[in-house]
This record gives C-alpha cells, sequence and structure tokens, in this order.
C-alpha cells in the first residue's frame, strides 16, 4: 500500500487537485472572482498544472527531463500564484486603511516575483542533491520558496496579534492552509537532508507530504464553502500606541504628492 505509485500514492496525488480545481470552479460560480481573484486563480492554475505533472509521472513516453521541466514549470506559477494569494489576504486584512493595504499587496507580490527570480539564479550555481541541475536546482528553489511564504505568513499572524485584529473567516482559512502546507513541506524536507533515509522512508515521507496537502485543500474547502455560525467580526481598532489610521493617512498624503 505505501508504495510509489500504488493506488493510494495515485489518490493522494489527484484527489486534492480535482477537489481544488472543483473548488475554485465552484467559488467561481458563486461569485468569488471579485472577492479572491488571486486564490481563485491559484486553485484552479496550480491544480491543473499539479495534474499535468502527474501526468508526465506516468504517462512511459515521457523522459525524465520533460518532467522535470514540466515539474519546474507548475512550481513556477504556483509560487507566483501563492505570493500574490498572500498579498490578497493582506490586503483584505487591511481594508479599512486602503493605503496601507495597497503598499503591503504590492511589496509581497512584488518580493515574490523577484525571489524566484533570485533563487532560480542561485540555485544555478549551489550545489545541490543531485548531479542534474534540473533536481539539485528544483529543490533549491523550492525550499527558498516555501521557507519565504512560510516567513510571510507568521509575519501576517504576529502582525495581527500584535495590532489586536481580528480576522475574517475566509482569509483565515486561506492563510491557514498554506501555513501548514509549507510547515509540512519544510518538515519533510528537514528529515531528507539531515536524516540521510532510505527509499523507502523517502516514499514515507512524501507520503506525509502528500497527505498534508489532502488537509490543506480540505481546511480551504471547509472555511471557504460552509458559512460560519458566529456573525462576522468586523476588524477591531488598532492599539492607541500604534495608530493604523496616522499610518494610512500619511501614507495617502505621500502617494498624492
Amino acid at each position: 500500500m505505501l508504495q510509489a505509485h500504488s493506488f493510494l500514492w495515485n489518490f493522494l496525488w489527484v484527489a486534492p487537485n480535482v477537489i481544488l480545481l472543483a473548488l475554485g470552479v465552484l467559488l467561481s460560480r458563486r461569485g468569488y472572482s471579485r472577492e479572491f481573484p488571486a486564490f481563485l486563480s491559484f486553485a484552479i492554475l496550480s491544480a491543473a498544472g499539479d495534474l499535468a505533472v502527474y501526468c508526465a509521472d506516468i504517462v512511459p513516453f515521457i523522459s525524465a527531463i520533460i518532467f522535470w521541466r514540466v515539474q519546474w514549470a507548475g512550481f513556477v506559477v504556483e509560487s507566483v500564484l501563492k505570493f500574490l494569494v498572500i498579498g490578497e489576504v493582506l490586503s483584505r486584512f487591511l481594508s479599512p486603511y486602503p493605503s496601507v493595504a495597497r503598499l503591503g499587496r504590492y511589496f509581497v507580490s512584488g518580493f515574490g516575483a523577484v525571489l524566484i527570480l533570485v533563487a532560480a539564479v542561485a540555485a544555478a550555481f549551489a550545489r545541490g542533491d543531485s548531479s542534474v541541475w534540473l533536481i539539485s536546482g528544483f529543490h533549491v528553489v523550492e525550499q527558498t520558496v516555501f521557507i519565504v511564504q512560510l516567513g510571510l505568513i507568521m509575519s501576517l499572524l504576529l502582525f495581527a496579534a500584535y495590532f489586536r485584529m481580528s480576522w475574517d473567516r475566509l482569509s483565515f482559512g486561506i492563510v491557514l492552509g498554506l501555513g501548514i502546507s509549507a510547515c509540512g513541506h519544510l518538515v519533510t524536507w528537514a528529515l531528507i537532508a539531515n536524516a540521510n533515509p532510505s527509499a523507502q522512508q523517502r516514499t514515507w515521507l512524501a507520503f506525509f507530504n502528500m497527505a498534508i496537502y489532502n488537509v490543506c485543500v480540505l481546511i480551504w474547502g471547509y472555511y471557504l464553502l460552509i458559512p460560519s455560525k458566529v456573525p462576522r467580526k468586523t476588524n477591531s481598532p488598532a492599539l492607541p500606541n500604534h495608530n493604523l489610521d496616522l499610518w494610512n493617512r500619511e501614507l495617502e498624503r505621500l502617494l498624492q504628492q
């Protein structure tokens, strides 16, 4: 059962992407395309890209080089969309402060695009875990992107706690899923890098990573499709000593100059 390309392996790989793709289409029909355009794009395009990688993995006439090229393309698109999603959540979270929200969204989205470019260049010169650059470079870029994504999510959570601001249900569900996915991936690769696991143990870690992603997709579906039983809370005011209203007014004044 716990073997590569077994029924469970195929199910854990395909099922979350089919669910995520269906979730994106369903949310689009419900009118969420204006509220969460970046997340809907992520749901549809990343799921389609991961299914394309799955097909490249099982189709016998596709070579390993083509498989890794498909993997690269899918990961780059998915990473850019994740940064856009984080920027979108930040903008929604700071909606009472439009200038601060706009600046934060531009920073996160632009930072993500630059990061992927820098990580790709660094991967070209780094000593990786494989003699084939397509593989070792992919692992370097992948870990770099996940570390920064998790750092941005943690910063967002700490920011909310510091200013005592409440989350809306949808934004929290999206951030929670992305955070758990990044944590699971980084834990898996930390074990691979430091524990020197056998081939069978690597397969078990791959199962763990895929199971975590299934959980994340279910979290997104729960928070986005099932209505809250508690009335939605609005953002509570910031602390008097750290007034976001003042920051917002000053940014508006600077942008208008």
